[in-house]
């Protein structure tokens, strides 16, 4: 089974952007499942999981603007969470349903509480994968020092080599699901070097000032609908008893820890997948 690919228009102060997304699953289906991807990523990070609940739901994954197939801005200021949230929700109004289900990997995860905090979300069902309302600054600033710096490779293999670095997902996988993880997230330009297909204009927000932790909890006290929590074992983004007090506030989330793996689970395995599909199907 291989996905639809789609475009629709988001819109900015500067103007309109192309936004790309991939599509698994019956199109007629009222079941839609919205997976949003981490900074750097792009929706085919979701191959796996979309491919085995493609039998349950239609399963949509954008590219967020500025990521993937996406268009990039003008102004590197736009890539914010406002910019996003409009971007999302024009997603899902050209997927003409009332309501979604949501699954976020880290950004993508705070983009999901925060719109699952706002009035009259769609959001019916959140699935929070290795993020949550007390954002460590260890991994900020882990993730601050390779943000934005985009290097070029002579070969594949050498860009797999980097991704493998600084890229945790990539460490759990066997050679050929990391090759395939990583290729989507990479581009071979005209000279025949490959690089990674993200702006480094997202990297603006970690520019601004020293990195500390970030507190949303008041967000995290507004969300109503069931959620569920994934956490990497040693992730350094998401504090193991940050994870424990998001089940015991707002939502009361469900959490499951993924063993042997840093931030974020790659949503590959069997405990992994099967948690998200009980979670949703209940």
């Amino acid at each position: 089974m291989e996905p639809r690919e789609g475009r629709y228009l988001g819109v900015s102060k500067d103007g309109f952007h192309r936004l790309a997304y991939v599509e698994w699953g019956d199109p007629k289906n009222e079941r839609v499942l919205v997976c949003v991807h981490g900074l750097t990523r792009q929706g085919r990070d979701f191959d796996p999981i979309a491919r085995s609940l493609a039998d349950r739901y239609r399963v949509v994954c954008p590219d967020i603007v500025g990521r993937g197939k996406s268009d990039w801005l003008a102004d590197k200021s736009g890539y914010n969470y406002p910019q996003y949230w409009s971007d999302l929700a024009s997603l899902i109004a050209r997927l003409e349903v009332e309501t979604v289900d949501w699954l976020g990997t880290s950004m993508g995860g705070l983009i999901g509480m925060t719109m699952a905090a706002l009035a009259k979300t769609p959001i019916r069902r959140l699935v929070v994968n290795d993020v949550g309302p007390l954002i460590a600054k260890e991994g900020l600033q882990r993730i601050g020092n390779y943000v934005g710096k985009i290097p070029d490779f002579a070969s594949l293999d050498e860009a797999l080599g980097y991704m493998a670095g600084v890229t945790d997902e990539l460490r759990t996988l066997d050679q050929a699901a990391r090759r395939a993880f990583a290729l989507h997230a990479l581009k071979q330009r005209a000279d025949g070097r490959w690089t990674l297909r993200y702006d480094p204009g997202i990297a603006l927000p970690f520019q601004e000032g020293p990195l500390d932790d970030i507190d949303l909890w008041a967000v995290w006290d507004r969300i109503r609908c069931p959620t569920l929590v994934l956490r990497g074992e040693t992730s350094d983004l998401l504090r193991p008893e940050t994870a424990s007090e998001m089940t015991r506030r707002g939502p009361r989330a469900e959490l499951v820890e993924v063993p042997g793996c840093g931030h974020p689970p790659p949503l590959t395995t069997t405990l992994e997948i099967g948690a998200v599909r009980a979670f949703l199907d209940a």
